[in-house]
């Protein structure tokens, strides 16, 4: 939630998701834990509602439910923007930017110059620093600190990397138009050595962004880690526009090493479907995950949009939400390793408004059924439905009538699909009226469905995480109905909670 409060001219201002007040925001950069707070950098337009003029917006949360929008962070000047990057609390002042009583959190951003600049055309990496907890930020003197004299080079994702030989800074970033991930190595934040690259490798339709590398334990395991390589691309993503990607392996200080094999060099546009991807839907970009969360949690957030249409959505003064903030874990399914998306458990436990709508088992039959007393604008659906005989099978949410977003099922082809061509607004943009599908395996003969839908959004996690879509809805604010449906045949609903949230 923002602490905003939403008027009858900014009908799809989110209630659960994170949004700036009047202006344009896109990839989250800088996320970082610290003395007790979430801090939620993202690449900001202060002047407007598209993009340009980029600089670091900033938004804090102790609960990651309430949102508190700050002064811009690291403004853009004559000389560069503001690009993508992050934010490591350099605990032992291994930058000399901190004082006597007060370590330094250090920004790791991407100069992209200007014409008024020595360096113009080149994007490259700089640092800020902030000895005030991450309110007020000061250039480095000595910026650029990495310059491959490369107009692509961007995005860096920093962390500290203990092992046996050692300890020091790793900086993940990429090199977008030749699909390239870069990794180097300081012990001051200021002077940095190449370590090696990774790529081009599977999906390579679009230019590579914000990478991000981590640890996470295999199947709960902690005595098994396997290293987490997650970079975005646009275009390129399974349904159109943008979209993340994903490889497990093996990092040794030095080297990425895919555990699975992977399609190098420029991709096959007929494999798509055999990526690993964060997000299957048309609205989940950027994806980058939170420093030093307390407990070893790994938590992730996304921008909420698509560079396809990402400058046309009818939200205003704002445009774009971010993603919900999601737990990501590492698990082994059918012999390979995948990972496994909830929500957040500080959102999941979110108290609800109202009383929850509940159904036991029902058999659905063919066409669409309104489920009385389940209507609401912003909610979260859990659901379990078997197949029958039915083609395609599911819910309508945020619907009128007929009408609305359907999330179905479609048991023969192996997939769910999100299709929001009867969403609410779609004329904006040629590309946004879709049906988006995604690889989906039955447990059993059920599937379990956990839907957040909010003014101007749907997420689904499906059979516990395992799949993932997030779509921008814009639907009239009186769209409130929930239905089954079926389509060519019957259906059974096995148990339904709706929690209202609004």
């Amino acid at each position: 939630m923002t602490a905003v409060t939403a008027t009858t001219a900014d009908t799809f201002r989110p209630a659960l998701h994170y949004a700036a007040r009047n202006t344009w925001l896109n990839d989250p950069n800088g996320l970082i834990f610290h003395e007790g707070v979430y801090h939620l950098y993202y690449q900001n337009n202060p002047l407007g509602n598209v993009w340009g003029n980029m600089s670091w917006g900033h938004a804090s949360s102790a609960d990651l439910l309430t949102w508190t929008e700050h002064p811009v962070a690291i403004a853009c000047d004559d000389l560069e923007d503001i690009f993508s990057g992050s934010i490591v609390f350099d605990r032992h002042n291994s930058s000399g930017f901190g004082r006597e009583s007060s370590a330094p959190l250090v920004a790791v951003y991407t100069s992209a110059y200007k014409s008024a600049s020595v360096h113009h055309g080149i994007q490259a990496q700089s640092l800020a620093y902030s000895l005030d907890g991450g309110y007020t930020w000061t250039k480095h003197t000595g910026n650029p600190v990495l310059n491959r004299g490369s107009s692509d080079f961007r995005d860096p994702k920093v962390f500290r990397y203990e092992s046996d030989a050692g300890s020091y800074w790793v900086m993940v970033a990429v090199e977008a138009q030749d699909f390239e991930v870069v990794l180097y190595k300081s012990h001051d934040l200021k002077s940095w050595e190449l370590l090696s690259s990774f790529g081009p490798a599977n999906a390579t339709g679009g230019v590579w962004e914000c990478p991000d590398l981590f640890p996470l334990p295999v199947d709960g395991d902690p005595e098994n880690l396997k290293w987490v390589l997650t970079v975005n691309l646009n275009p390129g993503g399974p349904n159109g526009g943008s979209a993340g990607q994903y490889f497990v392996g093996d990092f040794d200080g030095v080297t990425f090493t895919s555990a699975a094999t992977v399609t190098e060099g420029l991709q096959d546009p007929d494999r798509l479907g055999d990526y690993q991807w964060l997000d299957w839907g048309r609205d989940y970009y950027a994806a980058v995950s939170f420093s030093d969360v307390p407990e070893g949690r790994r938590l992730m957030i996304a921008w909420m949009n698509n560079w396809q249409y990402a400058n046309n959505i009818p939200t205003s003064p704002w445009r774009s939400p971010m993603s919900l903030v999601r737990e990501v874990s590492l698990h082994t399914v059918d012999g390979s390793l995948r990972l496994v998306q909830q929500v957040a458990q500080e959102l999941a436990s979110l108290p609800a408004g109202h009383p929850p709508f509940t159904a036991d088992v029902v058999e659905i039959s063919e066409g669409t059924h309104l489920l009385d007393g389940a209507a609401g604008s912003v909610q979260r659906i859990e659901a379990t439905l078997t197949a029958g005989t039915a083609e395609e099978f599911g819910l309508i949410v945020r619907g009128n009538g007929t009408k609305g977003t359907r999330i179905g099922i479609r048991p023969a082809e192996g997939s769910i699909v999100v299709d929001r061509r009867e969403s609410g607004q779609t004329h904006f943009h040629e590309s946004f009226a879709s049906i988006d599908a995604a690889p989906i395996e039955p447990a059993g003969n059920s599937y379990e469905l956990t839907i957040y839908v909010d003014q101007c959004s749907v997420e689904v996690f499906a059979q516990g995480g395992h799949v993932t879509m997030s779509e921008l809805i814009f639907p009239a604010s009186t769209s409130t109905d929930v239905s089954l449906y079926t389509i060519g045949g019957t259906a059974t609903l096995n148990n339904l909670c709706i929690t209202q949230y609004a």
